[in-house]
């Protein structure tokens, strides 16, 4: 397993906004993290990224503990992230927000850059074109050179997207990735994720689409006020009954 999650609890104040939840994520696999607003999901991808610790528990990444880590250690170590509410800097370009994405992949050497040395020239070149490279994934090169506030809702989801696979991650860690988006950028992204895993990216999202969720996903866990409902395939999940009962506030029988 690439990444392991033993008995979190994360209590903020008299609130236990995770509540003792376990979940394994196999390398390569795309698996969902659903359940109703307010399950924990959006916690837990926090105390994934190393964004809050947690109160008790621990997360293995690579089987080693990483719980206690600092983001950018984590972040080094390979895994990446999007913010339910997007993070950019929405005076840079496109092309600048992904590049700010590689600062930990990407070594500058100062004094070679002081002195605007050859070989400073040609890295620099080369951090651009990868970072094209990022926006071309994501269907967004065309405005490579529009700055971020003038992107639609759906398009700055997707540079959130090209910024974070400028780190290299072997961990992307998704959060409602699809939110606002139209049907045909739906679709592209389900593409995108499709392809990244097959390159052997292990891809942990949440998402409200439920359709989308059950189209791309090979295994769902199922949060529901901080607790562990279910994992299992998107047939067992949706037709357990007590998941049922989360998402629409009946029982399976009267359904």
């Amino acid at each position: 397993m690439l990444l392991q999650v033993k008995d979190v609890t994360r209590t903020f104040g008299g609130v236990r906004a995770l509540d003792g939840v376990s979940l394994s994520v196999e390398k390569g696999a795309v698996h969902g993290l659903i359940g109703p607003n307010g399950a924990g999901k959006t916690t837990l991808i926090n105390v994934l990224s190393s964004t809050i610790a947690p109160s008790s528990g621990e997360v293995l990444f690579d089987d080693r503990p990483v719980h206690t880590l600092p983001a950018y250690q984590l972040a080094a170590r390979g895994m990446a992230r999007t913010f339910q509410n997007i993070r950019l800097f929405p005076a840079m370009t496109c092309l600048e927000n992904v590049i700010a994405g590689q600062h930990l992949v990407a070594p500058r050497p100062f004094f070679p850059r002081l002195f605007c040395l050859p070989s400073a020239t040609r890295e620099e070149k080369g951090y651009r074109l990868q970072a094209m490279a990022c926006l071309a994934r994501v269907g967004i090169e065309a405005k490579a050179h529009f700055p971020a506030k003038a992107l639609s809702y759906g398009e700055r989801r997707r540079l959130e997207i090209a910024r974070a696979l400028a780190s290299r991650p072997r961990l992307l860690l998704l959060d409602e990735p699809v939110a606002g988006m139209r049907q045909k950028e739906v679709e592209d992204v389900g593409s995108l994720i499709r392809s990244l895993a097959k390159e052997d990216m292990t891809i942990l999202l949440i998402e409200h689409n439920m359709a989308f969720v059950m189209g791309l996903c090979s295994r769902i866990t199922v949060l529901n006020f901080g607790r562990t409902l279910i994992t299992g395939d998107p047939d067992q999940v949706s037709r357990h009954p007590e998941v049922i009962e989360a998402y629409l506030g009946v029982s399976e029988n009267h359904a």
